[in-house]
């Protein structure tokens, strides 16, 4: 999406999204009980994306994200030190994926055990992302019959949101 500046660690995350009947590519995701697509995004500590995938719903979220950071060269990564994620990226085989990819060490943050509601470090920042993508009524489900629609359609939203923004 964009070329990163002075960011040392980017937030990762995925978003499942329900399709409407005008969708022609889905999946189901059994975790979310979600059929539809999937939105895979990484941002900085802004909560600007600087890297985006749009897949269907039964992709894991480790794979989407492996695809997200395989469509930009490595040399797009090189200031990148860290990417933090939740407990669904786990894994040394993703981790040394990701090393391969960006070069970047993948710091997975827990949830505790706790049962009450509890903000999470930095975790709340893509989460905020995937807030203002909602915010955008053509964005709340998806309709397009194509991921690459999908794909387009994220990535002007986060271009109005720029531009409002500077």
């Amino acid at each position: 999406m964009g070329r990163l500046s002075t960011t040392t660690f980017l937030i990762v995350d995925a978003q499942s999204v329900k399709n409407t009947d005008t969708a022609k590519e889905k999946g189901y995701d059994a975790g979310k009980k979600v059929s539809g697509i999937k939105r895979h995004i990484a941002v900085d500590t802004q909560g600007f994306p600087h890297a985006i995938a749009i897949t269907t719903a039964n992709i894991s979220d480790r794979d989407g994200a492996i695809l997200m950071f395989s469509n930009e060269p490595k040399k797009t990564w090189n200031k990148v030190k860290k990417i933090l994620c939740d407990g669904g990226y786990r894994g040394e085989k993703f981790a040394k994926t990701i090393l391969l990819k960006t070069a970047a060490k993948v710091e997975v943050i827990k949830r505790n055990d706790v049962p009450r509601f509890e903000v999470i470090p930095k975790r709340w920042i893509v989460e905020r992302s995937f807030a203002w993508l909602e915010k955008c009524r053509r964005l709340y489900k998806n309709s397009e019959a194509k991921l690459s629609s999908s794909l387009a359609m994220v990535q002007i939203a986060f271009l109005v949101l720029i531009l409002k923004r500077s």
